[in-house]
């Protein structure tokens, strides 16, 4: 039985895709037909609204719906935006029409292959959807960065759009510098540091919690196990649970970690204290014990130095600059929101920590060698 249904979930999966891809190459393909057509009007605008009006009622009046002005626009832009993707020649196969999925029926697209035979390369396991959240993103280095995490995280369309909505590529890149953010973006484990993964602010509006002074730590935590898979997606790549209140015990005396986790990129623990309020001496303290206390009981050959994050409603700077955290590698300290600020509060906040970053940092230590990717 498990054998019959590996097969029927891999056979499936496979249509999956190869939906996907034949979808997602065939708007592009429209989209590049509507753009040279329209180049060749001579008043572009007027003509470009004509062209795409009629041709929406008649691909309407022949397949429903998925062919509206604005579905073409969709596509036109689509294109505009990944005119450069292109990767090898076309097999002889691929000659003949692609056969896009309309209902029960199907579109035979006439190709015709742009210069030099070559083709749109387009992950399949991405969907349409996907591609219209990727094609709001303006910088193209971000929207690179959200399409190859879309592609290894295995995010849902939901979830691509909650990254890009809470600025995920620009609070990891906040606190990271180029080199780490290429290094994360490429798997290359050896040159990531924690700055590189660790992020300021976290995002947590998924908690459906009040932003409230009487919030309490154990809600929180409870809040968080509840939706642990949400909060993964917020840690980012390579995190994966390992413990809730997991105990140390030094001299008789019992300790409690919040909440640990393993990041198999750093290879190494990374312990999670959350704070309500504002963080303190006291809170770095106990957070260093417990660093202390996992590196001699839990840490074995092989792992990395254990990591230690404080989750704190609000970072004193002082404390921060006048404690350990000022040089540790070891011990961090972000501030969490509970509800989703707007693209400008964000902006301002990750503009105000990546100044804090670089005014702590040793003098001559800059984003690199200098050097141009």
């Amino acid at each position: 039985m498990q054998r019959v249904v590996e097969i029927l979930e891999g056979a499936r999966g496979q249509v999956v895709r190869a939906v996907n891809a034949s979808t997602v190459t065939a708007y592009w393909l429209i989209g590049r037909e509507l753009v040279e057509a329209m180049q060749h009007g001579e008043q572009r605008a007027a003509y470009g609204q004509t062209l795409i009006a009629q041709l929406a009622e008649q691909l309407t009046a022949r397949y429903g719906k998925g062919f509206s002005a604005a579905n073409l626009k969709n596509f036109r832009q689509f294109y505009l935006v990944y005119a450069d993707r292109i990767l090898s020649p076309p097999s002889r196969e691929s000659a003949a029409p692609i056969r896009y999925p309309v209902g029960s029926e199907s579109l035979d697209l006439p190709v015709s292959h742009p210069p030099g035979g070559e083709w749109p390369a387009f992950d399949p396991q991405l969907s349409w959807s996907h591609y219209r959240a990727l094609m709001r993103v303006d910088k193209p280095e971000a929207r690179r960065f959200y399409e190859q995490e879309c592609v290894r995280a295995q995010w849902s369309r939901r979830d691509l759009e909650r990254q890009i909505n809470s600025l995920y590529y620009e609070r990891l890149l906040a606190g990271s510098d180029k080199a780490g953010m290429l290094a994360e973006a490429r798997s290359d484990a050896d040159l990531l540091r924690p700055i590189d993964v660790l992020k300021d602010p976290y995002v947590l509006e998924f908690l459906d919690l009040p932003d409230v002074p009487r919030l309490r730590e154990s809600q929180l935590e409870d809040a968080i196990i509840t939706r642990l898979q949400q909060f993964l997606l917020e840690l980012g790549r390579g995190f994966s649970f390992v413990a809730r209140q997991q105990r140390l015990r030094f001299e008789d005396k019992d300790f409690y970690v919040d909440l640990v986790f393993y990041n198999y990129l750093l290879k190494c623990f990374v312990l999670v204290d959350l704070k309500i309020g504002e963080l303190t001496h006291q809170d770095i303290g106990q957070m260093d014990g417990y660093v202390r206390m996992y590196e001699e009981q839990r840490r074995i050959d092989g792992d990395n130095p254990t990591i230690g994050l404080i989750l704190c409603s609000e970072k004193n700077e002082a404390v921060a600059r006048y404690s350990v955290l000022q040089d540790s590698q070891q011990l961090f300290a972000s501030r969490y929101r509970l509800t989703l600020p707007s693209e400008e509060e964000l902006q301002r906040e990750l503009q105000r920590e990546r100044a804090l970053i670089e005014n702590r940092a040793p003098q001559g230590e800059e984003d690199g060698d200098g050097e141009e990717d």
